[in-house]
């Protein structure tokens, strides 16, 4: 996304990156701009999988730059990663869900419930395996 700033930072195991609606992108990668899709692959290069995208600062949003979080959306989940948005405004979201893709996202009203979401899928996903392993010692 050519036309916003991006910042990174961890909370645990997730890396959010915030925008800042600025022309640039400054993220922890060499200091030069990159683009959103390049510096999802360094953070997935890293393991770091568990990605979400603060849109706060996102009043609107090109085709361009819709079509690139949607790229990015797909090379995470191709990674085994995911990928969700959080603090959509009002146009941003309008857009999303005019081309529907608000039922491809999880997307979040605030950044402590998109960090969770993250926690209780951890939960689920520890508390399937731990049943399937039940059916197994027999």
């Amino acid at each position: 996304m050519s036309d916003i700033g991006i910042k990174e930072r961890q909370v645990g195991q997730i890396t959010i990156l915030d925008t800042d609606g600025q022309v640039r992108i400054a993220l922890r990668f060499g200091g030069s701009s990159v683009p959103l899709s390049k510096a999802v692959d360094s953070l997935l290069e890293k393991g770091k999988t568990q990605i979400l995208l603060n849109l706060e600062r996102i009043a609107s949003i090109n085709a361009r730059d819709l079509g690139e979080i949607v790229s990015t959306y797909v090379v995470v989940n191709n990674s085994g990663g995911q990928f969700k948005l959080f603090n959509l405004r009002p146009l941003v979201r309008e857009l999303m869900m005019t081309t529907k893709l608000l039922t491809v996202f999880d997307v979040y009203e605030s950044e402590s419930q998109a960090v969770e979401s993250f926690r209780d899928q951890a939960l689920v996903s520890g508390f399937q395996s731990a049943v399937a392993g039940l059916g197994t010692d027999t």
